[in-house]
């Protein structure tokens, strides 16, 4: 049996599964008790369930982003994996970029259905597991005395009103850095090391790049400048479909 029969096997399957199960039985159990608790706070019945079916309504769309990223990363990686990483704890551009990086250190080139061994699926499973979840182990332990600390006594009042601080500059100078790296490492491909500025690499994730970022600069525009905040929800799935299907067309061509 090759590798990624085994990784779409029925036991990966049941074993994944399992915990997805698990998990949305939470989400469900925490749903009431939190429909329950609003209706004991007095707030109207109407407004609740009002509040539950536009979420799961809003939630459909950019949920079409992390399939994608599924459907992207299950020929590598197999189905059960991909779909069980993103449904609990994690993000796509996260578990994308972990799982390329340990494939290279793995010595396998890359995320590659021919070329993925057992040895390097289990290094690049035990990678996107356990960097992910030290975000939630240090917040458990040591949030509430770190808020505690810098005098944040109430932090669900603070984070209505708070205003951009360090921590909002760091996290978008490091996005920004990661998009650079990223165009960066396109543009060398595509310029040829054969000689200076030959050009004869592939130039279409620089073309996708372009793509997606102009349809999430329209977002971005129609959220911020005509005051369309509900655009948000479907701003990184649509660049991404938009982004794929430029390159189906570009392949075509």
């Amino acid at each position: 049996m090759s590798v990624i029969a085994t990784l779409n096997s029925l036991p990966l399957y049941l074993i994944c599964g399992a915990i997805i199960a698990f998990v949305a039985v939470i989400c469900l159990v925490f749903m009431v008790r939190a429909y329950r608790a609003g209706v004991k706070m007095g707030m109207d019945e109407k407004v609740l369930k009002r509040v539950m079916t536009s979420s799961a309504t809003f939630s459909v769309l950019p949920a079409v982003g992390i399939l994608l990223g599924v459907i992207a990363l299950s020929g590598s990686l197999g189905l059960p994996w991909p779909w069980l990483r993103l449904s609990v704890i994690g993000a796509l551009h996260y578990e994308a970029q972990v799982a390329q990086g340990a494939a290279e250190h793995a010595g396998i080139g890359g995320l590659s259905p021919e070329s993925m061994t057992v040895s390097a699926f289990t290094t690049i499973a035990l990678l996107m597991s356990i960097c992910i979840m030290w975000g939630m182990v240090l917040s458990v332990l040591f949030n509430r005395g770190y808020l505690k600390k810098i005098g944040i006594k109430n932090p669900e009042e603070t984070a209505l009103n708070k205003k951009s601080g360090f921590g909002d500059m760091a996290m978008s100078a490091m996005f920004i850095g990661l998009v650079s790296a990223y165009i960066g490492s396109y543009i060398g491909s595509f310029v040829s090391s054969e000689g200076l500025f030959t050009f004869k690499g592939d130039f279409l994730p620089l073309i996708v790049v372009l793509v997606s970022g102009l349809v999430m600069a329209i977002f971005v525009y129609l959220s911020e400048k005509k005051k369309k905040a509900w655009v948000d929800n479907f701003s990184v799935a649509a660049s991404m479909l938009v982004g794929m299907t430029a390159a189906v067309l570009i392949n075509l061509l």
